[in-house]
């Protein structure tokens, strides 16, 4: 998707702004009948979570596609290259969140991909050490959060997936690295999120697939809770956690996954309530979030709502 995404964005020609419009204006919609209290534009501008941010930060050089092994070793690609200091560029993502917002009756989030998580997406040519990637990636991405602020955007996600499969590298220097992230970010009405899911597969209702090991949000688990972050955004429906996880955060906020994002099968509203009573055994009700485990797009449309309407209903309760 990457080498082909420019060719794509073309062939759109002068009617690709009104596609995304009105791609963006289905997803927020959707999500707005199925009850969902705050909303994203479904990144149908990006090729994909990572590489979309990387275009528009300078010294990443599109035009050079290495080969790497990424994930821990489970899969193979090409990839984008870095060949200088990596710095933040001209704003791209308030122009998106401001066009956004006018589409919502709900507050949006926005979604952007960690210095850990790009790393790992990404071929270096230039860096030394992951760490100091990492470093300069953090005040790349900064910038763009500090912007999103100024403009009045209250829910901005940093999306590090690695820290499940690499949580001593993200207790070394990772979490460091994604506090840098909101650096300056003193505004008591923005929520500073994380998202840490643990893998899916590349299709609907695979069973056998590589995932991150279990015990890795125990791991991380009381540093995150120390860190400057507001909430943490977890999977537990591909795959239940030991829920005593919960107690590790005193103060966070979590972000539960109350639904499988790449099974056909239907959660009951039953299973789900189960679930979250078994959650609120180990952690204040004000602290719990109901969610998806991860971004909904291996699923058909309708089954997408069918899910949402699902979870929405089942914690209507509480």
């Amino acid at each position: 998707p990457t080498a082909d995404y420019l060719g794509a964005i073309s062939k759109m020609g002068d009617e690709k702004e009104t596609i995304f419009l009105r791609a963006t204006k289905e997803v927020i919609k959707d999500q707005i009948e199925c009850g969902i209290d705050i909303v994203t534009d479904g990144e149908v501008r990006r090729e994909n979570y990572i590489h979309y941010h990387c275009r528009h930060l300078q010294g990443i050089d599109f035009n050079k596609l290495t080969k790497k092994i990424a994930r821990t070793g489970n899969y193979e690609c090409w990839l984008p290259t870095i060949v200088s200091k990596v710095e933040a560029k001209d704003s791209f993502l308030v122009n998106e969140w401001l066009i956004t917002q006018k589409l919502s009756s709900k507050p949006v989030k926005v979604t952007l991909p960690g210095p850990m998580t790009i790393t790992d997406t990404i071929a270096n040519d230039y860096y030394t050490s992951n760490n100091q990637l990492g470093n300069d990636l953090a005040y790349a991405i900064n910038a763009e959060i500090k912007r999103l602020v100024e403009v009045g955007c209250k829910y901005i996600q940093v999306d590090e997936p690695l820290f499940a499969r690499k949580p001593h590298e993200a207790i070394d220097y990772g979490i460091l690295n994604l506090e840098k992230c909101f650096d300056g970010i003193e505004n008591a009405n923005v929520e500073k999120i994380t998202h840490i899911c643990c893998g899916y597969p590349d299709k609907l209702d695979a069973i056998d697939y590589p995932k991150a090991p279990l015990n890795s949000y125990h791991k991380i688990a009381k540093i995150l809770d120390d860190s400057i972050l507001d909430t943490i955004s977890i999977e537990d429906a591909h795959r239940y956690n030991d829920l005593n996880l919960l107690e590790k955060f005193k103060k966070t906020k979590i972000i539960l996954g109350l639904i499988k994002i790449a099974s056909s099968v239907e959660e009951t509203i039953n299973e789900i309530q189960m679930r979250v009573d078994q959650a609120l055994n180990h952690i204040d009700p004000n602290q719990l979030i109901a969610a998806p485990d991860c971004g909904l797009g291996h699923l058909p449309r309708n089954l997408a709502k069918k899910k949402l309407k699902k979870m929405v209903e089942a914690v209507k309760k509480y």
